[in-house]
C-alpha cells in the first residue's frame, strides 16, 4: 500500500498529457529517430553535406573533362596545335635546335 502512494506522487506530478500513452510513445519514437536510429538527424545532415561536395567536384570534372576533350578535338584537326603541344608537353625539339628548360624556384 504504501509503494502505491510513492508510485501516485510520482505519477501525479507528471503533466497530464505526458501521462498519455500515445503521447509517451511519440516521445519514444522522437528521441529514437532523432539519436538512436541508423540514420538519425546528424548522420543525415553529414550525408548531405557529402553529397553537397560530391555534387560540387562533379561539376568541376565535368567542366575539366569538356576543357579536354576540346582540346583533343583541336588536335585531332590542327598539325600546328599537335607541334605546339608536344614541344610545351614533352620538350620535343627539331634536329637543329636546342631546347632550355628554365625553372622557378618556389
Amino acid at each position: 500500500m504504501a509503494r502505491n502512494k510513492i508510485v501516485g506522487n510520482y505519477y501525479e506530478k507528471i503533466p497530464k498529457p505526458v501521462r498519455n500513452k500515445y503521447a509517451i510513445t511519440l516521445i519514444a519514437f522522437t528521441v529514437w529517430m532523432l539519436f538512436f536510429d541508423r540514420n538519425d538527424v546528424f548522420t543525415q545532415f553529414k550525408l548531405g553535406s557529402t553529397l553537397n561536395d560530391l555534387q560540387h567536384k562533379n561539376t568541376h570534372y565535368v567542366e575539366k573533362l569538356e576543357d579536354v576533350s576540346a582540346t583533343a578535338k583541336d588536335l585531332a584537326e590542327n598539325t600546328e596545335a599537335q607541334e605546339r603541344f608536344a614541344r610545351e608537353t614533352y620538350l620535343m625539339k627539331k634536329n637543329d635546335e636546342d631546347v632550355f628548360v628554365i625553372e622557378q624556384k618556389q
